[in-house]
């Protein structure tokens, strides 16, 4: 009775070793040809993980601000001929406290003052577009300020010529810290001068406040003129009531003329940038695939140029035994393997510059998994795809044929 020859079953361990020795011995060409799948993998984890990095940080930001923050600006009536600024009446303020869910309010209002460093200069003279605000004690806590240097208008110098600068006007004064043991500089709003009692870190959610010089209230009245009717008001109110609040503001705030009243909700532009960002994200995620389509057509390559390069060791192993699936799954191992490596050596690049950019930025360090698994998961489909012809091709060469060739 004849015996059948059984054919030798590789391993797993055994595709894999012979997947690697072509690797281990032209070392410059496997990197060169996991260059472009690297490349492309990192692409893509930076511009996911730069973004979700981006993205926690603004919406840490908005958790600490608080998305129950509504501004109510006074905007000039065009009926009105005489050119009087836009205000809101007196009593808007008080008027406003009293809607059940406001938890604070603050108004301020722009007292159309000169500002001068010194009386050298002339009070015609453009003031680079510094405001004079007159405000209250309770407006820093209100939009969740930061002092950088000093201290805040209080009860106790609501009365006095005191200001305390915001951070653009602060730097085009060139008075951007209050060091400690040194007289305290002084302005001029007008032909009066207010000593600088602080300086305000940026304030994100009030950027008129940024480029504004705050006066207090009782101050403003009584040194420059100031009629009491403010021109923005602050509102916080609980966060499940907030667009009832913004229904009735307006009507509330002025219920002769309403439709003077523009109301927004800063946090909305805070995160509005996300949609500008997230297009980009789109856009280079795209140039992504790119690199890793380009990738994938130089690893095809090097596989058929290595077919081409090894028809006496296919023949070889095709003479010793070795069957068409066999050869098939040599040359498919190497090309996985080969792709495997860039996409490793790409998500470690990717990873490594989401953490610096975001380290740089001050941002919290966001590396979503699915990135990191698709990343992987696409090299390993792109090394598929770049194996599959160039094993076919191998596996279709007869021992003769290959062992025949120059």
């Amino acid at each position: 009775m004849t015996r059948l020859t059984q054919p030798v079953r590789l391993a797993v361990s055994d595709l894999l070793l012979l997947g690697l020795t072509r690797l281990r011995t032209r070392p410059l060409r496997a990197a060169l040809s996991a260059l472009g799948i690297s490349i492309g993998i990192a692409t893509m984890i930076v511009v996911t993980g730069i973004p979700a990095s981006s993205q926690q940080a603004v919406l840490d930001e908005l958790s600490t601000l608080g998305p129950d923050l509504l501004r109510a600006a006074a905007v000039p009536d065009a009926t009105d001929k005489t050119g009087a600024p836009a205000g809101l009446p007196v009593a808007s303020v008080g008027m406003a406290e009293r809607i059940g869910p406001v938890q604070d309010v603050s108004g301020v209002a722009n007292v159309h003052a000169s500002v001068r460093r010194s009386d050298k200069i002339d009070a015609t003279t453009n003031s680079s577009g510094i405001t004079v605000l007159a405000g209250t004690p309770n407006l820093l806590g209100l939009i969740s300020g930061r002092m950088s240097s000093g201290k805040f208008l209080s009860p106790a110098t609501d009365k006095f010529p005191t200001v305390v600068l915001g951070s653009k006007a602060a730097t085009w004064l060139g008075i951007t810290s209050l060091p400690a043991g040194q007289p305290l500089p002084r302005i001029l709003l007008n032909d009066t001068w207010f000593t600088v009692i602080g300086v305000l870190a940026n304030s994100p959610l009030a950027p008129d406040v940024e480029q504004s010089v705050l006066v207090g209230w009782d101050a403003a009245k009584t040194s420059l003129g100031f009629d009491g009717r403010p021109s923005v008001v602050y509102v916080r109110s609980t966060d499940t009531a907030v667009e009832d609040v913004r229904a009735v503001l307006g009507r509330t705030l002025s219920p002769e003329q309403p439709g003077l009243v523009q109301i927004s909700r800063p946090s909305e532009a805070l995160a509005a940038k996300r949609i500008t960002q997230n297009a980009f994200s789109t856009l280079f995620l795209g140039l992504a695939g790119v690199a890793l389509l380009v990738g994938g057509i130089g690893v095809a390559n090097t596989m058929v140029i290595s077919v081409l390069e090894r028809r006496r060791e296919i023949g070889l192993r095709r003479a010793l035994g070795a069957n068409r699936g066999q050869i098939r799954g040599q040359f498919l191992t190497e090309s996985v393997v080969l792709c495997a490596i860039g996409g490793l050596m790409g998500a470690v690049l990717g990873v490594i510059g989401v953490i610096g950019y975001a380290d740089s930025q001050g941002w919290p360090i966001v590396i979503p998994a699915s990135a990191l698994l698709t990343g992987l998961a696409a090299s390993i489909s792109v090394g598929v795809l770049a194996g599959v012809y160039p094993a076919v091709r191998a596996s279709l060469l007869t021992p003769t044929e290959a062992l025949a060739s120059d």
